[in-house]
């Protein structure tokens, strides 16, 4: 299977099954030269992808060990959403859809707090601007403006939680309400959604106007 790959996916490949090698291992396994194999690890390190560890030995030289690193673990199929709304529609079952809607209410103050601790103290535009690195440190891919004065587009052009918010809708308008309470405004919009058919997930966000 891993000769129809290119020499990169291989790489990551055969380090998912193998876990630690070395250069020589890898060279050896895959047939290719241990110049061309440390050219592509290189680009692999600097992007973040693997890691490396060095082992000493009594007799010898260290060794370099490579290895995925939790972004490049990343990078192969998971199936937690699945898992999520799995367990979401047990507890529906068993519990009722009241439980349903406390535990993402639970989720949503969690998260408050913990956006609150790095949004506070900053002006509108500045809190627009964390909320955006926030959410992209967790995949949402935003990109957002200045569209007239104290007006602000801010689109997600991912959601992680796509196939659980596609089941349970209270995790867009819990989603809408966090952005309210972080941001310090009831002017809050969201004028497209991913999970209504929508390219993305877009909003409008306006200051409030001072007393």
């Amino acid at each position: 299977m891993l000769e129809h790959m290119s020499t990169r996916d291989q790489l990551l490949n055969l380090l998912k099954t193998e876990k630690r090698l070395t250069v020589t291992e890898m060279s050896s396994q895959l047939g290719i030269t241990g110049m061309a194999i440390r050219r592509h690890l290189n680009n692999l390190e600097r992007e973040g992808y693997i890691q490396t560890s060095i082992v000493r030995k009594n007799m010898g030289r260290p060794v370099q060990i490579f290895s995925l690193s939790q972004k490049g673990e990343n990078l192969f199929p998971k199936s937690y959403a699945n898992i999520a709304v799995e367990f979401l529609e047990d507890i529906e079952a068993m519990k009722g859809q009241e439980l349903v809607a406390a535990l993402f209410q639970n989720r949503e103050a969690r998260l408050e707090e913990k956006y609150k601790q790095r949004i506070k103290s900053k002006t509108f535009i500045g809190r627009v601007a964390e909320l955006a690195e926030i959410q992209n440190e967790s995949g949402y891919m935003v990109n957002w403006k200045e569209t007239s004065n104290g007006v602000f587009e801010f689109i997600e052009h991912n959601c992680p939680i796509y196939d659980v918010a596609s089941k349970y809708n209270q995790a867009c308008s819990c989603e809408v309400s966090l952005f309210k309470k972080v941001l310090q405004t009831g002017n809050v919009e969201q004028i497209h959604c991913m999970v209504k058919g929508g390219d993305a997930c877009q909003y409008v966000f306006k200051a409030e106007k001072e007393a």
